[in-house]
């Protein structure tokens, strides 16, 4: 499939197909964010470069990504220890751009659902503790 001149116009309208996905801004660059929760933006740290986006995904994911197609995603030092991954836009196709956005999309609800779980469960007093060994008796 030929590339397309991938736009953040292009990656607001296949994100904003995506459920409760609304458009937005990050550190005053244009946004895609799914129930507040930051999904992908463009890349505006000095590190990055130009025509870059950050798309948050989970780190096995992006090692795969960085391994398969290093022309395509990258990362710098200022994005190591997030779970995101820099996409050059004009090295993504679009029906990869849609992939990617749709596991980014399942991996911040997935965050998030697991935070609401925990939230609710040390709400009711039902956090799990590591018993201790050798506790004395």
């Amino acid at each position: 499939m030929p590339r397309t001149n991938v736009t953040f116009e292009i990656v607001r309208e296949i994100g904003l197909a995506l459920p409760d996905v609304e458009d937005s801004t990050a550190y005053g660059s244009p946004a895609l964010k799914v129930r507040g929760k930051l999904l992908a933006c463009m890349a505006i740290n000095k590190s990055a470069e130009p025509n870059s986006l950050g798309v948050w995904i989970d780190f096995e994911q992006r090692a795969g990504l960085l391994e398969e197609a290093p022309e395509t995603y990258y990362l710098t030092d200022h994005y190591r220890n997030s779970p995101m991954v820099l996409v050059r836009l004009s090295r993504i196709r679009v029906d990869q751009l849609r992939d990617l956005l749709s596991a980014s999309w399942r991996f911040v609800t997935s965050q998030a659902q697991e935070k609401r779980r925990s939230s609710r469960a040390a709400a009711r007093g039902n956090v799990k503790t590591t018993a201790r060994k050798n506790r004395p008796r």
